[in-house]
This record gives C-alpha cells, sequence and structure tokens, in this order.
C-alpha cells in the first residue's frame, strides 16, 4: 500500500469500531488490517487513548462550522444540533467514541462547543446558562444519534438485530395490561423505535423548546 496516513488510519479504525464496537479497535488489530507493523501506527498514534482522541475528532471535523451563525441565535442552535446529529449518525460508534475521550483533547468539538457557547449568549443568557445550555445540547445531540439508527448493533447483523427487536416486542405485549396499559399499547413503537429522521427531528425541537421556553420566561432573551 501507499503511505500510511493518519486519515486512513482513523477511518479504519471507525470501520472496526463501527462493525465490532469500540472495543475491538486496537493497535494490533489496526496494523493487521492495514497490512502494516504496529510499529508502523505508532508514528501517527502512540496508543489507544490517542488513537480513540483522533477517532472522535474525525468524527466532528466534517461538521464545518463557517464563521458562526449569522441568522438568529434560536436557529443557530438548533442548525448546530441537527448538524452534529447528522454528522455522528454515520457511525454506530460514535457516542462509544466521544463517551471515552476528554473533550478538551478534541480540538473539533472545542470548535462545536465554542460555536454554541455563543450563541447561547447571544440568546442573553448568563455565563453559567450559556454554559449549562451548550452542555446539556452537546450531550443531547451524542445521545440522539445513539438511539435508533440506520445499522445494526456493533457485533450484530441486520438479522440477530431484527430478532433482538422481535423479542423485546413479545416481552413488552406479555406484560399484564391491567398493570402496565400504556406500555402494551405501544409495545411495537417502543421496540422498533420511530424512523430515524423522525427521531433525530422530534429530539432536537424537544431540546430547542426547553431553551425556548426558558428565554420567554426570562422575558425574551
Amino acid at each position: 500500500m501507499g503511505k500510511l496516513t493518519r486519515e486512513a488510519v482513523v477511518e479504519q479504525a471507525l470501520e472496526i469500531g463501527d462493525a465490532e464496537g469500540l472495543a475491538a479497535v486496537t493497535i494490533r488489530r489496526l496494523a493487521q488490517e492495514l497490512g502494516v507493523t504496529p510499529m508502523a501506527l505508532y508514528w501517527h498514534f502512540k496508543n489507544k487513548e490517542q488513537l480513540t482522541v483522533g477517532m472522535a475528532d474525525h468524527l466532528i471535523e466534517g461538521f464545518v462550522i463557517e464563521g458562526g451563525y449569522a441568522g438568529p441565535w434560536q436557529e443557530g442552535l438548533r442548525e448546530l444540533v441537527a448538524g452534529l446529529v447528522r454528522v455522528l449518525r454515520r457511525h454506530p460508534c460514535a457516542a462509544d467514541v466521544l463517551d471515552a475521550v476528554d473533550h478538551i483533547e478534541v480540538p473539533a468539538f472545542l470548535q462545536v462547543w465554542d460555536t454554541a457557547l455563543g450563541l447561547a449568549k447571544r440568546g442573553g443568557f448568563s455565563r453559567d446558562e450559556s454554559c449549562m445550555i451548550s452542555q446539556y445540547l452537546l450531550s443531547g445531540a451524542v445521545a440522539l444519534a445513539a438511539g435508533p439508527g440506520r445499522h445494526s448493533p456493533p457485533g450484530f447483523s441486520e438479522q440477530e438485530a431484527a430478532e433482538r427487536t422481535r423479542l423485546k416486542r413479545l416481552r413488552l405485549q406479555s406484560l399484564p395490561p391491567d398493570v402496565y396499559p400504556h406500555i402494551v399499547e405501544m409495545a411495537v413503537p417502543l421496540s422498533e423505535g420511530s424512523a430515524p429522521d423522525l427521531y433525530d427531528t422530534f429530539g432536537v425541537d424537544l431540546l430547542m423548546a426547553g431553551i425556548e421556553a426558558l428565554s420567554a420566561r426570562s422575558g425574551g432573551h
């Protein structure tokens, strides 16, 4: 193969993580998949921790923020969260990767975080409020991206994932309807989930509704 690039290493790591979970991503496994010695990878990443940070940065760097958002702050925050969810949705292992790193070590995440803080500040929120808003929104975006998605869970084929869903539905439907009437009634959507696009859009609306309600309650920041 040609010159081994940092990008090629990270993309291969994400491919393994998406298919088998983050625990399957090791320097030795990567070297095997890329057809090189483990020492060749140490040029880019000294250990698994550095590799995971590189994976996190690569996940988010596709979400480029060009000069912030010029429109209303509410629209900017909504676009930021929705865009982040779309980027993270591309990789089933994204939530685990972000959970495994110190976000301060991830330049792309810092850029998104700083933008969220600036937008909240533009909305007239205090420093403390802006910090909490940015944290809730970014955590919410990661959680949304990890929710019902377009991929089978790591380590499971589509058929295995479908069987797990079927069994979950049957278990919910078998609960006593006089004790759990609403769970039994909604067993299908609870087990199968909503369409990803609807799930993401509703989730972003839910997050933003709370912030906009706080703004209105405080006199329209």
